[in-house]
């Protein structure tokens, strides 16, 4: 994928820029309107709009309710039994009638129990009435005027009649007290009409009531759902289409177009959110740029590897083919010289061929270890599953002689199965065989390697230890560096490759290869290689050990 365009202000940072993490973050840009407010904000004024409405719905609806209660404690619990009461008055106002006219004409006791007896019924209603008529000042005068109507139709009629009898004497006429009774009558029934009027009234003013507490309530209703309505679209607007919009231009970059700006409006956080992924953005176009000048980079020192490569195959070709020939007919001549003409020249002569012949051997074996250190990873070895106790067998069996020669001895325990190529592995114990006969003590040499499977990694650890001379820790890795030495041609014959050939042969197996540190006598190299899954041990006797004849 090509790295996208840097626009102006996306531009890769030069060397005296601000560092990455201050230059790469853009300005935060100064907000304006609903960019001010943060969503704890709005959320809090949605929620105290919410809760006005409902409080305002609640009051209002407190009122209807207070004046529904009132207009019913009116006519249910006032008007209603003050206009039964009445009828009872009207009934006890009767009854005395009734009885003083029969009292007079029968003359027995008897007959004026129905006057004690409404007499007794109006003393317990009037104060009934009264305080049942207390909000109603008309009606109360009315009450009064019943009152005085009954005080005087008694004072007129009914107290003389009731006395005159008693003492034997006729009663008035009952005409006497039909004008003031008609007034008691007429009394009762405007306090009767009074409160069929009042009960009429709060009736109506109930119902009114009722049906303005029902209206109310849908008011209420319509305008707290509209409200809620509003606060919703309201909502919409600052905040969820805000982030759908910056949700939409961030799935943009996120399918791959990476010059898409992102832009964000509304609530603080939404704003900052978006300038925080359009900062974001900006770094991965930088980072992209970068890593395609990077690839770029490999992609021309990939080439000239490979370039590189090339010459030395080329090299090697020429070493084998070109350089060997001419040093073959070299090392012939001066040694047909040196059989021809032995004893023949001066001491001096003699020498000089000596010194040409050895040179062209020596620059042979040099050649051939410089062909064997360049083919190694590039032949095509095939990997396979290897028996490392068969590969050390077979490397001892190759340095038979010297061994012998040595007079020294080879152990090893229980080696590991890995993945590997049985030819380079066995190059690797035999090299390693070899320095330690080469630098061996002035005691017969003890060879041993060991396997121990490393429990943090998943590989195989060999050490090849032996009582040489031993190397010290501080040359740990020049060691391993191509044609170094560390001792004179003369005192260790060798081309100091074969270390190094060792450790690229291992690193192509994907190990690892290196000196344990320890001062001399002695050298342990260590060398790790990958496991195979499951890997186990193959089983061979303890001990088993290869010695040098006597």
């Amino acid at each position: 994928m090509s790295a996208p365009t840097i626009g102006a202000d996306e531009r890769a940072p030069d060397a005296g820029d601000a560092p990455p993490s201050t230059a790469a973050r853009p300005r935060r840009r100064v907000r304006e309107g609903l960019g001010r407010w943060s969503l704890a904000r709005i959320l809090v004024v949605t929620g105290s709009v919410v809760a006005v409405l409902l409080v305002l719905a609640a009051v209002i609806g407190a009122i209807g309710l207070s004046v529904l209660g009132d207009r019913r404690v009116e006519l249910v619990d006032e008007i209603g039994p003050a206009l039964v009461a009445t009828q009872q008055l009207d009934a006890a106002t009767v009854n005395q009638e009734t009885g003083v006219r029969g009292y007079a004409l029968a003359r027995s006791p008897d007959f004026l129990l129905p006057y004690e007896q409404g007499r007794a019924e109006e003393a317990r209603l009037i104060p009934a009435i009264r305080a049942l008529e207390a909000n109603q000042p008309e009606a109360l005068g009315d009450l009064a005027a019943v009152e005085a109507a009954t005080t005087r139709w008694r004072a007129v009629y009914a107290d003389p009649t009731v006395e005159a009898v008693g003492r034997g004497a006729p009663g008035l006429p009952p005409e006497a007290g039909k004008a003031a009774f008609d007034e008691v009558r007429a009394a009762v029934d405007a306090q009767r009409d009074r409160l069929l009027a009042l009960r009429d009234e709060a009736r109506d003013a109930l119902g009114r009531a009722a049906t303005t507490l029902a209206v109310i309530g849908v008011v209420t209703m319509l305008g707290l759902a509209l409200g809620i309505a509003g606060l919703l679209l309201w909502l919409r607007r600052v905040v969820v289409v805000p982030t759908r919009r910056l949700a939409g231009e961030v799935r943009e970059v996120v399918d791959g177009d990476l010059d898409h700006h992102v832009t964000a409006a509304g609530p603080r956080e939404i704003s900052e959110l978006g300038e925080d992924v359009e900062a974001m953005r900006v770094l991965i176009v930088r980072e992209l740029a970068d890593t395609e000048r990077a690839r770029a980079e490999l992609d021309a020192r990939s080439h000239e590897l490979a370039r590189s490569n090339s010459d030395l195959e080329q090299f090697a070709y020429v070493a084998s083919h070109d350089l060997q020939e001419p040093l073959r007919k070299v090392a012939s001549f001066c040694q047909l010289l040196q059989r021809r003409y032995a004893g023949q020249l001066d001491e001096r002569a003699d020498q000089y061929i000596e010194f040409a012949s050895d040179g062209a051997k020596r620059m042979q074996v040099l050649i051939n270890d410089l062909l064997a250190f360049s083919r190694v990873g590039r032949q095509g070895d095939p990997m396979e599953e290897v028996d490392l106790n068969r590969l050390v067998d077979r490397a001892v069996e190759n340095v038979a002689g010297a061994l012998e020669e040595a007079g020294g001895t080879v152990e090893h325990g229980d080696l590991p199965r890995v993945s590997g190529a049985p030819a380079l592995l066995t190059t690797v114990f035999q090299n390693l065989l070899g320095n330690s006969l080469k630098f061996r003590g002035d005691e017969p040499p003890r060879l041993r390697v060991d396997a121990e499977r490393e429990p943090d990694a998943d590989r195989w650890l060999l050490r090849f230890s032996d009582n040489g001379i031993g190397i010290d820790p501080e040359y740990a890795e020049r060691i391993f560096v191509i044609f170094q030495r560390l001792h004179a041609r003369n005192a260790y014959p060798g081309t100091g490759i074969g270390l190094a050939m060792c450790r690229k042969i291992v690193e192509h197996h994907g190990g690892a290869m290196w000196l344990e540190a320890h001062p001399p006598p002695g050298t342990t190299f260590v060398i790790a290689l990958p496991a195979l899954p499951e890997s186990a041990p193959t089983v061979e006797p303890a001990g088993s050990a290869l010695e040098a004849a006597p």
